[in-house]
């Protein structure tokens, strides 16, 4: 039996239109895709409820205008009261990690995390769930891992892989699970995210700051595929619309050597690259060792090059976006635009020590309101500037 024509599918309009049927949920709201996808849509006036961890670092949601719910991913009965009278939900938020030691916490939170979001989310009668996947659970040509892969290669789960990897593969099958029971669910895969709002900040956030600040003291050669937030956030919003139920669609801006990625950390932040190139044999030896002590010895410490992170980097992996662009109408926008806002971003922030530009005086701010009152203030071009100008990109 051949698939339906994506075209004929009746889809189902949110992001651009907005939901009278309850508010949209988003999960991991504090998290580097999630704080940007909430500014998206409350620039389409949507309603928005955010899923926060009590204890965690939320001040990605301080001064917008949401309703807050705590809960962990790990509690059902937490899940249901976060999913009642939601009409979509979007499911971004994942215990990342390129290290090992979590196993069961990356489990416990990705793969049973999701399972108890889309049993709530159908107890609820939630319309549409978005899950973001990852594109490390998207499958490729071991002979040849630079050769793009799509959405049909299968997850080869009999190489080594970290546990990160094998969670979002699970997840997957969650997503299926829920979709045979009868929820209506598809998954947005995401490769590295590049752009601002960056709150905690993500692994490639650390790696730019550090870099304009002259602290990154070596590199590897390599190249992964990199999404703007800008990119990924419209993916979900095309997901949520016109996505075909138990699908995936795969959302990269473009593949990006180290060597590239550095090009245009030099013209953005006006700082030299590291002189240290090392290769990625030595690398990979050097990372095993100081990974083996940072996790046993220093757990709190952030590990930028792990063996995880410099095998990723050394397969050269592409991505064929074509489902996503033929199916959904996905047009990506510049990696070096994302390196950009990601820069004033955190140069705005006073996270850089010698911006290249002076940044303009930022407008008023938005004043938080009702339970927030007292949380810090986030400038109003955070909310509303920044992504009103990504919207009339799109």
């Amino acid at each position: 039996m051949n698939p339906p024509d994506p075209r004929s599918v009746s889809p189902i309009r949110t992001g651009r239109v907005t939901s009278a049927s309850g508010p949209v949920l988003v999960t991991g709201g504090s998290g580097h895709l999630g704080a940007n996808l909430i500014r998206r849509l409350l620039l389409d006036g949507v309603e928005v409820r955010a899923l926060a961890r009590e204890g965690s670092n939320n001040t990605a949601l301080d001064g917008l205008p949401v309703e807050r719910v705590h809960g962990d991913l790990r509690d059902p009965e937490a899940m249901m009261k976060a999913t009642k009278g939601c009409s979509l939900v979007y499911h971004c938020a994942a215990k990342l990690s390129t290290t090992s030691g979590h196993e069961q916490e990356i489990f416990d939170c990705n793969v049973l995390g999701t399972r108890n979001v889309l049993r709530g989310a159908l107890s609820a009668g939630v319309r549409r769930v978005v899950v973001t996947g990852s594109f490390s659970a998207v499958g490729y040509d071991m002979q040849n891992p630079s050769r793009p892969t799509s959405e049909d290669v299968p997850f080869y789960p009999f190489h080594k892989m970290m546990p990160y990897e094998c969670s979002k593969a699970f997840v997957e099958t969650e997503v299926l699970r829920a979709a045979a029971d009868g929820l209506d669910v598809l998954v947005a895969t995401s490769c590295a995210i590049l752009g601002p709002h960056d709150f905690k900040p993500s692994r490639m956030g650390r790696v730019l700051r550090d870099f304009a600040n002259g602290k990154m003291r070596a590199y590897i050669p390599g190249g992964f595929e990199f999404v703007s937030a800008h990119d990924l956030c419209e993916g979900h919003l095309l997901a949520m619309e016109k996505g075909r139920t138990g699908h995936k669609y795969i959302f990269s801006s473009k593949f990006v050597t180290v060597d590239e990625l550095m090009d245009i950390y030099e013209e953005v932040t006006g700082e030299r690259r590291p002189f240290l190139r090392l290769p990625p044999p030595v690398m990979a030896g050097i990372a095993a060792v100081t990974s083996f002590v940072l996790t046993r010895y220093f757990p709190k410490v952030p590990q930028r090059l792990t063996p995880g992170a410099v095998r990723i980097l050394r397969l050269h992996r592409r991505a064929d976006t074509s489902k996503a662009r033929d199916e959904l109408g996905f047009h990506p926008t510049s990696v070096k635009q994302a390196v950009q806002e990601a820069y004033e971003w955190f140069a705005g922030r006073g996270e850089i020590a010698r911006p290249r530009r002076t940044l303009a005086t930022a407008p008023g701010e938005v004043s938080p309101s009702g339970a927030d009152a007292g949380a810090q203030k986030v400038p109003a071009a955070d909310v509303t500037a920044d992504i009103r100008r990504d919207a009339a990109a799109s």
